[in-house]
């Protein structure tokens, strides 16, 4: 699991675009009287759509003031989950479960493709620009281990050759398939494998 690392390079300025603060008056709608504050990892997750994939201290304290609460709690939210990016990541951001089903399947085989493709260190964006990475935490979807998520998407029961062809295939402006790189549809049994099918009562 990485250290959350914040920007030595922040921008001084943050604020919603028209069209995001508009979202954000009608989110915190969402919310009781006196509980809009809930609304708080909504409204960075808006913040970090509109700054290409990373939150600036400046946003973190614009959503401070936008629903009054201190900027260290705000700060707090923002630096606990591994959702929201305190520094720059590349245009393609691969995230990399490694907790246990993952790791024991071969997710550290996938990071040391990550290594040898984008980046030596992670969080550490190429030399194009293109692409950074990063271990992470379960992204839930342990039946379907290894797997990573590439932007908005998931890729799973990966291999290294996968992988390689998955940035390869980016690498020349195409988009690679998400799901199941064994042919899975959504967690089901791999071969389609069927059990208790002779125990009626089962």
């Amino acid at each position: 699991m990485s250290l959350k690392k914040i920007s030595k390079i922040q921008p001084n300025k943050f604020e919603f675009t028209k069209n995001n603060l508009e979202i954000a008056n009608k989110t915190i709608l969402n919310y009781p009287e006196g509980k809009q504050q809930s609304a708080v990892m909504a409204l960075l997750y808006l913040a970090q759509r509109q700054n290409d994939n990373w939150i600036p201290l400046s946003a973190i304290k614009y959503i401070a003031k936008y629903l009054s609460m201190p900027y260290i709690k705000v700060y707090e939210v923002a630096t606990f989950y591994t959702m929201y990016n305190l520094a720059p990541v590349g245009k393609y951001f691969f995230q990399i479960c490694t907790t246990t089903p993952c790791m024991i399947r071969g997710a550290n085989k996938l990071v040391e493709v990550c290594k040898k493709k984008i980046s030596k260190n992670e969080s550490e964006i190429s030399k194009d620009g293109k692409f950074s990475w990063m271990e992470v935490e379960c992204l839930g979807a342990c039946v379907n281990s290894p797997m990573l998520q590439i932007n908005d998407d998931y890729y799973e029961d990966l291999d290294p050759e996968n992988l390689k062809k998955i940035i390869d295939k980016i690498n020349i402006n195409e988009t690679p398939k998400p799901g199941s790189y064994k042919g899975r549809v959504n967690s089901e049994p791999e071969k389609i494998r069927k059990t208790l099918l002779r125990n009626k009562n089962a």
